[in-house]
């Protein structure tokens, strides 16, 4: 019990650094990837300990992130495509 409380509260001070980070008026760029590399530890310490991923196997651990990250770019692919085909038929007479 004692880890997860510690993990908890590590993600309350995440938390904290985030809201810290969004008021201290940063540039755009600057902010977008303090809070994002924020986001990416929040989220592997929420898998890891909260979802138990810590306790598994090396091999499927890898495969979840690797199967997480083609999901991401070919979302990110195909997501532009998809709003260029919505405007093409949108703005046709």
């Amino acid at each position: 019990m004692k880890r997860y409380v510690v993990v908890w509260l590590g993600l309350l001070a995440i938390v904290a650094l985030e809201v810290v980070l969004t008021l201290a008026h940063l540039r755009t760029g600057v902010l977008l990837a303090g809070l994002l590399g924020l986001a990416i530890i929040e989220a592997g310490l929420a898998l890891m300990y909260f979802m138990h991923l810590r306790y598994e196997r090396r091999s499927f651990t890898w495969s979840l992130i690797l199967a997480v990250v083609i999901t991401v770019v070919l979302m990110d692919h195909f997501w532009l495509d998809a709003f260029r085909l919505l405007h093409q038929r949108l703005s046709a007479p």
